[in-house]
């Protein structure tokens, strides 16, 4: 027989297995994950809260109502509750219905729409019972923990899924200026939205906000960063952002194939039309290091939602020093923010017209607002069958005069319409001027026609 396969002696292979005996590592206890759930169903269910709203729709053209629904979490005994503000967005009356069957009005007490964010207050008797409550939890959740999504899917009895968290610090671009999103496996529907997402001791680590068409992943803003907001939510009615107008690109950026000969710093791409920062003579390519003295750096986007956060907790009028590396000279601009406000402009319906107007907002509406830069108000939607879609008008027209006056606000084209609408029957025309893609053109509107009304032969 080969050597290499001689067989032990007795001796020696009851000291080899005594000796794998004594290394073997024990075994985990079994993790009973209904119980698990059990105990963080019990924590937090009796917070949950269904969220129904019925808003002001004006997207067709017209004043119609739609009804949506989405999830909420009772974050104190007052009845303050968390839900996302994409759930409660134009809304004209919200209604909660709690875990216990009760079921009460809420009003908006402050909302943040670059976060998502939305703080309510159920209307209940000053002297009603304290409720049940959940406590957002200040601590960052890590890889792999796992978690659970509670809320009411599909308008549906609330449920509890589970998963783990697959992405602590992930960038959605477009979605997420001010804050990293927590990205689980977790299943979220449509009606989880502000929900809470809630670790294995019940306690309630970020609020779910979006959920992906296709896939098995979901995405949830961190406690930590609504904790950040809250009381000025409170206090404000709003995240209360500074805006100094500088666009941002990292050092490292893949997308754009572009990375930059330096290891510190953030690039500035662009500064916003109007902007304090452009006024005070920031301009693309220059390099700042350092905010107040404390460097800063965003080497990719990733790192880009702290520094904006950095910057956006700056209180308004502040004069800030920005350390610039312009080329081979380094210098110092020293400037203050401005609030930066809301970030979508006001609409109203004009019926008989068959439109929509809109306020222009240099967030919402940056490609208008080159033409338009101090402001103004443009055709954000069109009837199909109504009076400004027979006579040219098409979405995106901003509304220069209307009836030979002036127009720049939506006061000013409300007090045109309500003036024409008074005087129906001595006129069914009136001239305006509208600007499409910089180019001014004079169109005539006929609105004899009444489309609301219905015709009885």
């Amino acid at each position: 027989m080969h050597d290499s396969f001689r067989p032990l002696s007795a001796l020696a292979a009851a000291a080899l297995l005594a000796g794998c005996a004594a290394r073997a590592p024990e075994a985990p206890a079994p993790v009973d994950f209904r119980q698990t759930i059990q105990t963080a169903e019990k924590a937090v269910f009796p917070a949950l809260v269904y969220i129904r709203v019925v808003r002001k729709d004006l997207s067709s053209g017209k004043d119609e109502k739609g009804v949506v629904s989405g999830s909420g979490v009772v974050i104190s005994p007052e009845g303050e509750l968390l839900t996302n503000h994409h759930v409660i967005d134009k809304a004209e009356e919200i209604r909660c219905l709690l875990t216990d069957g009760e079921a009460y009005g809420a009003k908006v007490v402050g909302f943040d729409q670059d976060l998502d964010i939305a703080l309510l207050r159920l209307e209940r008797a000053e002297d009603a019972p304290p409720l049940p409550f959940a406590e957002l939890s200040p601590a960052p959740v890590e890889i792999g923990d796992v978690v659970l999504a509670m809320g009411a899917p599909w308008g549906l009895a609330r449920s509890v899924t589970m998963g783990i968290v697959s992405c602590t610090d992930r960038y959605l671009e477009g979605a997420g200026r001010y804050t990293l999103w927590y990205q689980t496996d977790a299943a979220i529907s449509p009606g989880n939205s502000g929900g809470p997402l809630v670790d294995t001791a019940g306690r309630v680590v970020g609020i779910n906000a979006r959920g992906m068409a296709y896939g098995d992943q979901a995405f949830t803003i961190p406690s930590p960063t609504v904790l950040e907001v809250l009381p000025a939510l409170r206090e404000e009615g709003s995240a209360g952002w500074a805006w100094f107008g500088f666009q941002f690109q990292p050092l490292r950026d893949f997308d754009r194939n572009m990375v930059f000969d330096a290891t510190n710093g953030v690039v500035v791409s662009g500064t916003d039309l109007g902007s304090p920062a452009r006024k005070a003579g920031a301009k693309a390519g220059d390099r700042i290091v350092a905010v107040d003295g404390e460097p800063v750096t965003a080497l990719t986007w990733e790192q880009m939602p702290a520094l904006e956060r950095l910057l956006g907790r700056i209180p308004e009028g502040t004069n800030t020093v920005f350390s610039v590396v312009r080329g081979s000279e380094t210098l110092e601009l020293a400037f203050a923010p401005r609030a930066k406000g809301a970030v979508e402009g006001e609409e109203k319906v004009l019926p008989r017209w068959g439109f929509t107007a809109k306020e222009i907002n240099r967030f919402d509406n940056p490609q208008l607002a080159f033409y338009a830069p101090d402001g103004g108000v443009f055709v954000s939607a069109v009837s199909w069958d109504g009076n400004a879609e027979s006579a040219g008008i098409k979405e995106l027209d901003i509304l220069r005069e209307v009836g030979g006056k002036a127009v720049s606000t939506l006061d000013d084209l409300a007090a045109v319409y309500d003036d024409a609408m008074a005087h129906l029957a001595e006129r069914t025309r009136i001239p305006l001027v509208v600007e499409r893609r910089g180019r001014r053109v004079p169109i005539t509107l006929n609105y004899f026609e009444d489309p609301e009304k219905e015709i009885i032969e």
